[in-house]
């Protein structure tokens, strides 16, 4: 028959080295990793370590809202003896605990104890067809503000902020491996077209003809010389052996064909000769 195991009155003395390794699963709490199974006899608990707030309040204001809004009051019609009454039993609770902090609480009993002095009085005398100011209408007037501004302070609280709520996402997107080559200026189409027409005077000649030149033949002229080929010089599209007519309708065509979409100008960097091809032709 097996022995029955002793009680902790009748455990050994050298029972209290072990115990913590024997029933490790009921100690009190745990200093520096060991369990500790009873509290020590030179413990000092501050008087306020405990104490537990249900509610905080952000000032006077927000107490007073507190106190109506809880009980369901209207804050046009205010109850000033039942309000005043809880009041004061908030501000001698925390008084008793933090004079500091009762202090701007106090400036706030004293004026509910002024407007429910002033309600016991007789209205002052008017003027005909007037009515005697009511003693809560300032007060009043700043609880529904103060209402007002916190609850617009909720609103902006509940939306998404950054840095809180939401984090911007970075992500990197690989460009295209095809170059992009940079857009051809106004000045420097200008200045080739000076250069081409210069080229065309020399050769010119003297003999007046009519001639009837066709842009849209151009046009086509120009195209067949693209056609095949990746780049095209921008000079080597001009025949300045026919004159200056035939250089001017041929330029009027690359401007239409551009116009078009159907030619692209380009240049490999700023200054550098003016290259052209066909549109719809892949670059490799």
């Amino acid at each position: 028959m097996t022995e029955p195991t002793p009680s902790l009155d009748e455990a050994p003395q050298g029972l209290d080295e072990v115990l913590p390794t024997v029933i490790d699963n009921v100690a009190l709490a745990r200093l520096y990793g060991e369990p500790l199974f009873k509290l020590p006899q030179d413990l000092y608990i501050p008087p306020d370590a405990l104490r537990v707030f249900l509610e905080a309040f952000e000032g006077p204001l927000d107490l007073l809202l507190y106190l109506i809004r809880k009980q369901n009051f209207n804050i046009l019609d205010i109850p000033m003896a039942g309000v005043t009454r809880q009041y004061l039993e908030y501000v001698e609770e925390i008084r008793a605990s933090n004079l500091e902090l009762a202090a701007e609480y106090l400036l706030m009993a004293a004026m509910l104890i002024e407007i429910k002095s002033r309600m016991l009085l007789p209205p002052k005398k008017t003027a005909e067809g007037e009515e005697a100011e009511d003693p809560r209408a300032e007060l009043v007037r700043r609880l529904l503000e103060y209402e007002q501004m916190k609850l617009a302070a909720q609103r902006l609280s509940e939306v998404p902020q950054y840095g809180r709520d939401f984090l911007r996402a970075q992500i990197y997107v690989e460009q295209a491996l095809q170059p992009r080559f940079p857009d051809v200026e106004m000045i420097d189409l200008q200045s080739a077209w000076r250069d081409i027409l210069k080229r065309a005077k020399l050769v010119q000649h003297h003999k007046i003809s009519r001639e009837e030149l066709s842009v849209r033949e151009h046009m086509s002229i120009v195209l067949r010389h693209l056609q095949g080929r990746q780049f095209v010089e921008f000079g080597d599209l001009f025949d300045t052996s026919k004159g200056v007519p035939v250089v001017v309708v041929t330029f009027i065509a690359m401007l239409e064909l551009a116009k078009e979409t159907l030619i692209e100008l380009t240049q490999a960097e700023a200054f550098a000769p003016i290259y052209v091809r066909l549109a719809y032709t892949p670059a490799t």
